[in-house]
């Protein structure tokens, strides 16, 4: 999620398979395009709100990146490798990478030619790749990132660097200021990590340590690991001075809390927080997806957290109760289950918000009842009634309505359906589509079948229309 919270100019009660097929079939070549152009793959994967992000033609598997930074000089060398495998034939594809120098490429071990423009890396390989065929692009690169901004929708974001290292929180297209990818979460993959920085620095990514850190001449390797399908923008390599504490929920899920020495008096909560907040949450959403929870949080002010798989990234604050239970209902919401296009980010953030309501609900400290009333007497002019949050808007796709808006939704269906029928909806909806993909009419499809009922007018009034529902 991206919003600013409490002690960073907080929005009032604002502020988630295997890899599957992604593109939608590219564009037909224009006329007089040659054998080869036709057999390009398409430069973006088939989003019309995002056109040119990820890239059609390929489908990745897995991504190992080997990552060397030094915070003095802001230096990147990298290394990506990915497995993927090709949906059409190919004669070249692109991807999705933002400054940096490349060095050199190749594909199936062999010497390739490439290009860049714009965000674009397009690679030709050596020979052609037919439909089906498994094939591996090996990226060298170097240079200082550049962070991703957009003021006035999403402030900074993807490859952040800080005095001791680098907050790292890619939503939703910033991957690729970092590593060279097939950057939409249509495409998801596992993922490797190896990241070396000086010596005395933590590097922090997604998943688990692959062995313990080496340390030589002054630089310090870590090795994480993913093993679940992730979006790219989820990736994390966030570095830096950090306190630690390890250890495992109540019902026995690793759990990692790491703390910058400013925010040091949160890591205990953090860990504590996060342990009970997961473990809560899988008896409501259904069994944690992943093999370990936790969060970061970093001296770096952004004014947001951000999901990031296994290790929720809050930036510059100390969060509470209510922001840890969206990020880590996040994990089932956005990250288990994640969107095909980026217009269903509701399906994302909306049961994010629902989850700090039920979160206070659990703690006994207010219901979500109580907070769906507070809204609902919101004016009819209040600008959350104008934006539909079905449609998420691609010049402003994080707006409050598709937080607390789509949240309603979600209250207003409990009522219509009632509890029983309505928790058992949300622990299918992340069994029928755990690690895969999902859409608006998926969940209101699988809404109705449970319940018997025909909610086509709740969904068109609380999602699909600019005024406030009756």
């Amino acid at each position: 999620m991206r919003v600013n919270r409490r002690g960073v100019a907080m929005l009032a009660t604002l502020i988630s398979v295997l890899a599957c097929s992604p593109a939608d079939e590219p564009t037909p070549p224009a006329a007089g395009q040659s054998a080869a152009d036709r057999r390009a793959g398409a430069p973006g994967i088939g989003d019309p709100d995002f056109p040119r992000d990820g890239n059609g033609g390929y489908d990745v598997a897995h991504y190992d990146l080997r990552v060397d930074y030094t915070p003095a000089t802001k230096r990147l060398d990298g290394v990506t490798t990915i497995d993927a495998a090709a949906t059409q034939e190919l004669s070249s594809f692109n991807l999705d990478l933002t400054g940096l120098d490349v060095r050199e490429v190749a594909v199936n071990d062999a010497p390739a030619t490439f290009t860049r423009k714009g965000d674009e890396l397009t690679v030709r390989p050596a020979r052609a790749l037919t439909e089906g065929a498994p094939f591996t692009v090996k990226v060298a690169y170097t240079g200082q990132p550049k962070p991703a901004s957009d003021n006035a929708n999403l402030g900074t974001y993807g490859f952040i660097p800080t005095p001791d290292g680098a907050f790292v929180a890619s939503e939703p297209n910033g991957s690729k200021t970092w590593f060279p990818n097939n950057d939409h979460p249509a495409d998801k993959a596992t993922f490797d990590f190896t990241i070396t920085v000086p010596a005395g620095l933590t590097a922090l990514a997604n998943g688990e340590q692959a062995g313990q850190p080496t340390t030589a001449g002054g630089k310090t390797t870590y090795r994480w690991r993913e093993r679940h399908p992730m979006a790219t923008y989820l990736a994390t390599a966030t570095l830096g001075k950090f306190s630690l504490r390890q250890g495992s929920t109540a019902a026995g899920i690793p759990n990692l809390a790491a703390a910058d020495p400013r925010f040091a008096g949160s890591l205990d909560s953090l860990y504590t927080l996060s342990g009970q907040i997961t473990d809560h949450w899988a008896t409501v959403f259904g069994p944690y997806p992943f093999s370990s929870t936790g969060g970061v949080v970093d001296d770096y002010s952004a004014g947001y957290a951000l999901e990031n798989q296994t290790k929720p990234l809050y930036g510059g604050f100390q969060p509470d109760e209510s922001i840890i239970a969206h990020e880590l209902a996040h994990q089932w919401f956005g990250n288990s289950l994640t969107i095909k296009r980026w217009k269903d980010l509701w399906l994302n953030e909306g049961f994010a918000t629902y989850a700090e309501w039920l979160w206070a609900e659990h703690k006994g400290t207010k219901t979500a009842e109580a907070t769906f009333r507070e809204l609902l007497k919101r004016p009819a002019t209040d600008p959350m009634w104008k934006y539909p949050p079905g449609r998420a808007k691609p010049d402003d796709l994080f707006n409050q309505s598709v937080y607390t808006r789509g949240g309603m939704t979600l209250h207003a269906l409990r009522g219509a359906i009632g509890d029983p029928t309505f928790f058992a909806l949300l622990k299918a909806w992340t069994t029928e589509h755990r690690y895969g993909h999902v859409t608006t009419e998926q969940f209101v499809a699988l809404a109705e079948r449970l319940s018997g009922k025909s909610l086509d007018p709740l969904f068109d009034a609380w999602l699909f229309q600019p005024r406030k529902p009756a």
